[in-house]
C-alpha cells in the first residue's frame, strides 16, 4: 500500500486494488489542498483545517460517524475519543480511523487530546503504520505524541500536524518529537523530502520502530 502526504493531517492511502482514502482534508491553513480524488474521505472532527470533503473529487464516501465500515475490500474502524485532555469540554470529540489494507494496520489518531490509557490502546491495537499530531496546542505536544509511541511499538511512525512552511497555525515543529528519541528507541529516523511511501507487508518489522518525516505534495 501508498502513503502520499498532502500536509497537515491529510494523507491519500492507496491500497494495491486501487482503492484510496484521503484522511482529513483541509480548507485554508495558509497553502492550498492539492487537487485529490478518492473512493473514501475520513474526518476526525469538524473544524476547517480537517473538514474539507467538498474539496476531494471523485464522489468518495464520507465517514464522520464512529462505527466498523467495509468499503472497496477495505476495512475501516472509527474509534471515538477526546480532542482535549477535558473529556471534550475544550474542544469535543475527535475520531481515530483504522485501516486494514493489504494486510497492514494503519492508524489515523487525528486531532487527539487525551492521554494514552489501556482502554485506548485495547482498542487500537495492533498498528503496523502510526500518523500522529505532534505539533502540540490543539491536540498531544511531543511528549504525549512519544509516549504514544513507547506503548503502541508501531513498526512505522509518520508524524503530521507539525509546523511546515507556509502553515499558519500555531504548531510546535517535528524537531520538538524526533529530538525525543535516541538510537537504542528506533532502528532510524528518516527525514527523506519524499511525498509518497510504498509499504509491503514483508517488508515490515515487528522489532523495531521507524520514523519518516514526510514532504508535502503540493501538486
Amino acid at each position: 500500500m501508498k502513503i502520499r502526504y498532502l500536509g497537515h493531517s491529510c494523507f491519500v492511502l492507496t491500497e494495491s486494488t486501487g482503492t484510496s482514502i484521503v484522511t482529513d482534508p483541509y480548507g485554508d491553513v495558509g497553502f492550498d489542498l492539492p487537487r485529490v480524488s478518492a473512493d473514501v474521505v475520513t474526518v476526525s472532527h469538524s473544524h476547517y483545517d480537517h473538514d474539507n470533503a467538498k474539496a476531494v473529487e471523485g464522489n468518495p464516501v464520507v465517514l464522520k460517524e464512529e462505527g466498523n465500515y467495509e468499503i472497496g475490500g477495505v476495512h475501516v474502524s472509527a474509534i471515538r475519543c477526546w480532542h482535549d485532555d477535558e473529556n471534550g469540554a475544550k474542544r469535543g470529540e475527535n475520531l481515530i480511523f483504522k485501516f486494514g489494507m493489504d494486510g497492514l494496520e494503519i492508524c489515523h489518531l487525528g486531532d487527539i487530546g487525551e492521554a494514552c490509557t489501556s482502554e485506548l490502546l485495547e482498542a487500537l491495537l495492533p498498528i503496523h503504520v502510526l500518523l500522529i499530531p505532534v505539533g502540540g496546542n490543539y491536540t498531544i505536544d511531543a511528549e504525549q505524541a512519544k509516549e504514544y509511541v513507547d506503548r503502541i511499538m508501531p513498526s512505522v511512525v509518520i508524524p503530521m500536524h507539525y509546523k511546515t512552511r507556509g502553515l499558519n497555525l500555531d504548531l510546535d515543529k517535528v524537531s520538538e518529537f524526533t529530538d525525543l528519541f535516541d538510537d537504542e528507541e528506533v532502528e532510524e529516523i528518516v527525514d527523506q523530502n519524499e511525498t509518497e511511501v510504498e509499504f509491503f507487508r514483508d517488508d515490515i518489522s515487528d522489532d523495531s520502530t521507524k520514523i519518516i518525516i514526510m514532504e508535502r505534495d503540493t501538486e
